[in-house]
């Protein structure tokens, strides 16, 4: 996977040197996996708690959620930083802020100290969550892209899986290396994913963005197999050419602003499928699975043991999405998951709050069944989607908004879970409940299917393309109007258009035409 410079050879091509790199690209989903996972299993140990001084509810929350203050802040700069250095050296600088967090967090000498760390290594997760599912939507072939997402979102997983497991294992030692040496791993991983964000290809879609054509072709011509010569690979490339070159001749500033004004649905779109991966309740399991499992009457390392083998199953949970995702589609997947996060979660609640002696095993069936489902719809989509939906000339600016309402909402959770555990108990739990109902009634109404279509005609599934074509058409049909109307001197013969039916308030907000729009693919010969 080393880079290559014109007239250079990899020595990976094809298939094995795109699977390659979503491989490594997924350790930097497994690092913000880890982190989620790794504070799980320390926070209620007796040395950590010994450590800090018996912490609050409120403290404790602060040292778990305080990363997402980090995280959000760099994910609304990583736009501006993927646009100036590229994919690969934003991923590098992500890797490096990130280690150094960890190291913080390993030598920690009291509170200050560790939310310093926390909110640190919160700048490289900002990073690398926002520009690696970017790296991986424009690498990726329409037919692939949403399987190689998905294996991506494992690599998350997983790392959450490994830190439950390393806390588990850790707990044994009898001492405060049993939280210290979960934590230094984290520098350890960084370490690997920093040097091995050196070898990998640039993104072929930002090279040609910033006329590098010769470096993306060659990263294409390696991506169809090696040959430069392919006439598939040379079709991708002059498509992408084409549509940087249209977007250029278009005038359109690429800043927030216009990227807001253009494509409001799109990245409102994608701003509410992070929101509801957080709201759906998964970082109370994430982040608490350890203290869920102590309410429902676990006790001592067995809550830790429950949470591990849960991260298993919910490791296993995100491997079938690898081949739905293209064959079911993407919204097809988000509504099942919901409908069963609902009421695993409700289930759990009421559990809660019969307590009778059988709860504390129905609570980890309850909690087991919504991590896989989450596992398979929830968890990696919002991951996926939004770098499908957004145009290239402002992909980075508007994942970087998505991925920031990830952390914001990933932050507030966080924050007010232990405090809400304490104050309202097992009504936490149907509460997220609701808020898959509600992201169910989102998805089914507003949600366009994405399915197979190639990055650079996502237009036509929005309708973008027919509505710059109607009003094209409009306005020539107008200024005719107006030509007859001024000939004739009399006005009174012009046929009225008829006025567009209504639409709701929120089709309106949305920015939604009337009906969904049918994606058909271009055509072979078509113009």
């Amino acid at each position: 996977m080393s880079q290559s410079t014109p007239g250079s050879r990899r020595k990976l091509v094809g298939q094995p040197l795109l699977y390659s790199i979503t491989a490594f690209a997924s350790l930097g989903v497994f690092l913000f996996g880890y982190d989620q996972g790794v504070m799980s299993g320390i926070i209620t140990g007796p040395h950590f708690r010994k450590f800090f001084n018996t912490p609050t509810s409120v403290e404790t929350g602060t040292m778990v959620a305080v990363l997402e203050i980090g995280a959000f802040i760099t994910s609304l700069a990583a736009g501006r930083v993927g646009d100036v250095i590229g994919r690969r050296g934003t991923l590098f600088i992500g890797a490096i802020v990130f280690g150094i967090g960890g190291a913080i967090q390993t030598l920690t000498t009291g509170f200050f100290m560790m939310v310093v760390g926390r909110i640190i290594s919160g700048f490289g997760v900002g990073l690398l969550s926002t520009i690696v599912p970017i790296y991986q939507s424009e690498i990726s072939p329409p037919d692939h892209r949403g399987a190689l997402a998905c294996m991506e979102f494992t690599g998350n997983i997983f790392g959450y899986a490994s830190s439950v497991w390393i806390d588990y294992f850790c707990s044994y030692i009898d001492s405060d290396m049993s939280w210290r040496i979960p934590l230094f791993i984290q520098c350890v991983i960084g370490a690997i994913l920093a040097a091995g964000s050196l070898v990998i290809p640039e993104s072929p879609r930002w090279l040609i963005d910033v006329d590098r054509d010769e470096e993306g072709m060659l990263v294409i011509a390696d991506l169809h197999g090696g040959d430069p010569e392919d006439l598939v690979a040379k079709a991708e490339f002059q498509e992408i050419k084409d549509r940087v070159i249209t977007e250029r001749e278009s005038g359109d500033a690429r800043t927030y602003a216009a990227m807001w004004k253009r494509y409001k649905r799109r990245i409102l779109l994608a701003m509410s499928s992070q929101a509801f991966a957080q709201l759906n309740g998964i970082n109370v399991i994430s982040y608490y699975a350890r203290k869920s499992f102590l309410a429902a009457g676990w006790l001592g390392r067995s809550a830790i043991l429950m949470a591990g083998i849960n991260s298993i199953i919910y490791l296993l949970s995100t491997i079938p999405t690898w081949y739905l995702v293209d064959r079911w589609g993407r919204r097809s997947i988000l509504l099942s998951g919901a409908v069963v996060m609902g009421i695993a979660l409700a289930a759990t609640g009421w559990f809660m709050y019969i307590d009778i002696p059988q709860t504390p095993q129905a609570v980890v069936v309850c909690v087991i069944v919504y991590n896989a489902f989450f596992g398979y719809s929830w968890g990696p989509l919002p991951w996926l989607y939004p770098p499908e939906i957004l145009p290239l000339t402002v992909r980075a600016k508007g994942v970087s908004l998505s991925t920031a309402t990830n952390w914001a909402f990933n932050f507030l959770v966080g924050e007010v879970t232990p405090v809400l555990q304490d104050v309202i108990g097992w009504r936490l739990y149907p509460m997220h409940g609701f808020f898959c109902a509600c992201s169910f009634v989102l998805v089914y109404f507003l949600y366009p299917e994405t399915k197979g279509v190639p990055l650079e005609e996502m237009d036509a599934v929005f309708g973008e393309d027919e509505r710059e074509e109607m009003e094209e058409n409009d306005s020539e049909r107008a200024s005719l109007m107006s030509s007859r109307s001024r000939q004739s001197g009399n006005t009174a013969g012009i046929k009225r258009t008829a006025s567009p039916p209504s639409r709701s308030w929120v089709s309106r907000l949305m920015g939604r035409g009337d009906g969904r729009a049918a994606y058909e693919p271009i055509a072979d010969g078509e113009e």
